[in-house]
């Protein structure tokens, strides 16, 4: 059953047998705002390049990352499916998805970071139906939810972590409007939640 987090809200990731999950993907999902005036039913709804990345810390240190320029963190642990220029699914399909091999994460790596940010400078406000989840790989069971409210005059948004506890890796949902185009533009904005 899947948990709807709210900002702040943390769960653990161990399984109801008490195992701990082995493979997780967080997956993202948006629609562009319905355009308002005259024409706004023939114009349909605006195309929004939202760029997920995930960014992996030991510490407040940044060790590596997996965006969209390299789908793939130097382990491996890590993976980017592709970068979606327009979203569209925002009901429930993930539009960008990062696959996360929680047993090859390096031990030095304590934290993984989901940013979102819109490429092409467009704010949350022309934005709807925003979400990331947290998926069981393994079995496809969506364990968590964040849904994205209120949309905003922002271009970013730190949305979640990963962090190991004494009981294993836990998702603690952020939820934090934050300016920039790139993960590279949220880094300050990051460090805060570390």
């Amino acid at each position: 059953m899947s948990v709807n987090l709210s900002k702040g809200q943390q769960i653990s990731l161990s399984k109801s047998d008490g195992s701990a999950l082995t493979a997780v993907r967080m997956g993202l999902g948006w629609q562009g705002a319905q355009r308002k005036g005259f024409l706004a039913k023939l114009a349909g709804s605006r195309d929004i390049d939202l760029d997920a990345s995930a960014l992996l810390f030991g510490g407040r240190q940044l060790a590596d990352v997996a965006f969209f320029q390299h789908l793939t963190s130097d382990d491996g642990s890590v993976r980017h499916l592709g970068d979606n220029l327009t979203g569209g699914s925002g009901a429930g399909d993930d539009d960008e998805v990062i696959l996360v091999d929680l047993d090859r994460v390096p031990g030095h790596v304590d934290q993984i970071v989901f940013t979102v940010n819109s490429f092409t400078g467009q704010t949350f406000a022309e934005v709807q139906n925003a979400f990331c989840r947290l998926v069981d790989e393994n079995t496809g069971q969506e364990l968590a939810r964040y849904t994205l409210s209120g949309g905003g005059s922002y271009t970013a948004q730190i949305m979640a972590k990963l962090h190991r506890g004494t009981g294993g890796w836990q998702l603690q949902a952020i939820g934090e409007p934050a300016a920039g185009r790139t993960f590279q533009d949220l880094l300050p904005a990051i460090v805060e939640h570390l």
